[in-house]
């Protein structure tokens, strides 16, 4: 016990220490939400990964759907790491860049105001945000209360406030300085934890050969009967079902506010081009070793007489951890949560404070307002964003993933069109966002109550189908202004003067 609290404490400290530090670096709103838009390759791709990947997938996810998918779950960690982390830099990294410093936007709603011309559409986003980006955060302490029960025997509600305090600390200090710092460092803590954690969980069933082995002798059950080594084939008992959580989680990058604002603050091409492959390197190791150790949890949890894992699937790993692994390694764990989690949620806070901040009261009630005002309400923004978050993990009814998948969904099937379109295309008109915005908050919110269809498959059919439906309404609505529209777009067209020596004429 005691070295497992060191390794919390040691955490901890440094964590605040560099909240402290960072505090002195932020001269202003700018340097708080976007780093000065001054960030490089490194330390952009990790806050880049540590903000995708929180306990929510190590533990949550990975739980999940490692029961149900069994190793083909890998197949999430690749797409994460191919469609999440590589395309979306790749797409978005340097049109985002360049597209937003030149409308000079610091939020997702604001970028929606100045590309599409119109205050009610960042007062919508504003708001679907702030709501949405709090199912997200309470799954995040959820997933860190588990681990810390686990370890620590101590009451969840316990953990979850203690974890809010430090979040607290060190985001209302030093904002997006301290968080990019430690997310970088955090990262390099989550590349050593996955690595330790893959290894100790194939060793104590005898080796990844003898590991695959037994899990092939588990019975999935289908729709059609039962199937036997489901859970080692390449697509596992349930592709369909497999392919929208691959969609949700790798796809949903693209259109979530605290992950597109990282392309805000990156320092110039050259960063992102490395950053690129920092990311996805980043993923493949982190995601991918999560999901391939979660296909392993039947051979560590028994199922109930209903199939299901009989602790639940949010206590599936935390149950292969204890087995698994002695008190330093379970000590290093516990930091490798805390530093998925906490880089997480501080760019959740982040992101949520700033866009009431700056597009809601700024943008809407108090245009004059100071900047050192908008520090100050920012700050206490991000502390009462914490305690709902708090108060909505303390339900011990929810599933970790079932909150996430309402978020992600939610978000992305709003933003991602209309975000992503609206760097390349001049036809997108704003009845085409509109109609985003509805469809993709309604359709998730409606599933919650009529069950059409999974959680997570709900979220993948409404990012692709408002993928398909904003070109499609845009091509039967009026066009925006020639003349706005060329001044966003403007900023993609570089003129070069240069002299030209012709030594030759034409006779």
């Amino acid at each position: 016990m005691i070295v497992k609290i060191a390794c919390v404490l040691i955490f901890a400290a440094v964590t605040v220490f560099i909240g402290i530090i960072s505090k002195k670096k932020v001269k202003g709103v700018g340097d708080f939400v976007l780093g000065g838009r001054n960030v490089g390759p490194w330390f952009s791709a990790f806050a880049f990964g540590t903000s995708y990947f929180s306990a929510v997938i190590f533990v949550g996810y990975a739980g999940r759907f490692g029961w149900n998918f069994g190793v083909s779950a890998t197949w999430i960690g690749l797409a994460n790491a191919l469609i999440g982390s590589t395309l979306a830099w790749l797409v978005l990294g340097r049109r985002t860049r360049v597209m937003t410093k030149h409308l000079d936007t610091s939020t997702m709603p604001e970028f929606f105001e100045k590309r599409y011309d119109s205050k009610a559409l960042k007062l919508a986003a504003a708001i679907i945000i702030f709501i949405f980006l709090v199912p997200y955060s309470a799954s995040i302490y959820k997933g860190l209360s588990g681990i810390f029960q686990m370890a620590f025997n101590i009451p969840f509600e316990v953990c979850i406030i203690v974890m809010a305090v430090l979040t607290a600390v060190y985001v209302i200090l030093g904002g997006y300085v301290a968080a990019a710092l430690n997310d970088f460092i955090q990262g390099i803590v989550m590349l050593i934890g996955i690595t330790i954690v893959v290894v100790s969980v194939l060793r104590g069933q005898g080796g990844f050969t003898a590991a695959l082995a037994e899990l092939s002798k588990q019975t999935a059950e289908t729709s059609g009967g039962t199937l036997s080594g489901a859970f080692t084939s390449f697509f596992g008992p349930n592709p369909l079902s497999l392919l929208g959580v691959m969609i949700l989680t790798s796809l949903g990058t693209w259109g979530l506010p605290q992950m597109v604002h990282k392309f805000y603050s990156i320092s110039d091409e050259k960063a992102i081009r490395k950053g690129t492959i920092i990311s996805t390197v980043f993923a493949l190791v982190v995601a991918g070793g999560s999901y391939f150790m979660g296909g392993f949890g039947r051979l560590y949890v028994e199922a109930d007489a209903s199939g299901a894992p009989v602790t639940g699937f949010d206590g599936i790993v935390p149950a292969m951890l204890s087995d698994s692994l002695g008190d330093l390694m379970i000590g290093v764990i516990m930091v490798l949560v805390l530093s998925a989690s906490m880089s997480t949620l501080s760019s959740l806070v982040i992101s949520s404070a700033s866009t009431v901040t700056l597009d809601l009261i700024k943008g809407f009630f108090a245009p004059r307002m100071s900047e050192k005002k908008q520090m100050w309400i920012i700050r206490i923004l991000c502390a009462i964003f914490i305690a709902i978050s708090v108060l909505l993990a303390l339900d011990k009814g929810a599933l970790i993933s079932n909150l996430m998948a309402i978020s992600w969904g939610a978000l992305a099937g709003a933003f991602l069109a209309p975000f992503m379109y609206g760097l390349f295309s001049k036809r997108i008109t704003k009845f085409a966002v509109w109609t985003a915005f509805v469809l993709g908050v309604g359709f998730v919110v409606a599933n919650v109550f009529l069950k059409l269809v999974e959680g997570t498959t709900a979220g993948a059919i409404a990012m692709v189908g408002t993928l398909v439906i904003v070109p499609l309404v845009s091509l039967i609505t009026p066009r925006m202004k020639k003349e706005h529209v060329e001044n966003c777009f403007s900023c993609y067209e570089e003129h070069v003067e240069a002299k030209v020596t012709h030594s030759l004429t034409d006779i």
